[in-house]
């Protein structure tokens, strides 16, 4: 990538008005740490207002007046991709939200990229999946940005029945199943529920609040010491 390019990139990312690291930027960017902090350096010299929080990261003190970038084949293919993966995949109202997204991303594309779009090759096949478990994943996923506690009668892989208590905490694809976070009334203690072998669901009209040990945050540190553990004992071990 060139410099130029790079510095658009920063500034781009930064326009986000979220914190971002150097390490981050270094990360997503592909170059040093080192190189993250020259560049900010320039970019402040010339008049881009790079508010930094140490410890924290950098942002942007005020909005810049800069035009949107066109994307380019690959950037399009992967929006056409994780499109097409949220209408076979996940609920009817995230469907119709990522086709409404591709429209308006259609509206403005030069007619070249519009084509390539059009006989794009990647495909995601929406037949395997049960329209029931589609139905759970988007009461789960409207529960938990509400917030909202919630009944369900959960049949194991051993066919075991059971009614749970939960507070939604969020929800994961493994590449063939989804799976709910939750944090489990009874047991006082995270679980983890694959949606397809949801039977009912119930969303009261009860809220939540995420308290300390109880919270999204805490299960994924929980699960990253855990893998962190595992890799310890055995070296060869890349992944958990």
């Amino acid at each position: 990538m060139r410099r130029a390019d790079r510095l658009f990139q920063i500034t781009q990312i930064l326009r986000n008005k979220r914190l971002v690291t150097a390490k981050q930027l270094a990360e997503r960017l592909q170059v040093s740490e080192r190189t993250i902090y020259r560049d900010i350096q320039d970019l402040s010299l010339s008049g881009v207002p790079v508010e930094s929080e140490p410890g924290l990261g950098y942002m942007l003190r005020h909005s810049l007046d800069i035009p949107p970038i066109m994307f380019n084949r690959n950037e399009l293919e992967a929006i056409l991709l994780g499109v097409k993966m949220i209408k076979a995949w996940a609920g009817q109202e995230l469907a119709m939200s990522a086709e409404t997204a591709l429209d308006k991303i259609e509206a403005v594309l030069p007619k070249e990229l519009l084509n390539h779009l059009e006989t794009s090759k990647l495909f995601v096949p929406a037949f395997v999946i049960n329209p029931q478990h589609k139905h759970n994943f988007e009461t789960l996923r409207q529960a938990i940005n509400q917030k909202q506690v919630i009944e369900i009668n959960y049949q194991s892989l051993e066919q075991q029945i059971s009614k749970r208590k939960l507070n939604p905490l969020g929800l994961y694809y493994w590449g063939k199943v989804w799976t709910l976070v939750a944090w489990c009334l009874l047991r006082k203690d995270f679980r983890v529920f694959r949606v397809d072998q949801i039977q009912h669901i119930l969303v009261l009209e009860q809220t939540y609040t995420e308290y300390p040990g109880q919270a999204l945050t805490d299960y994924i540190e929980q699960q990253t010491k855990h893998c962190e553990a595992q890799i310890s004992l055995d070296p060869n071990m890349d992944y958990c």
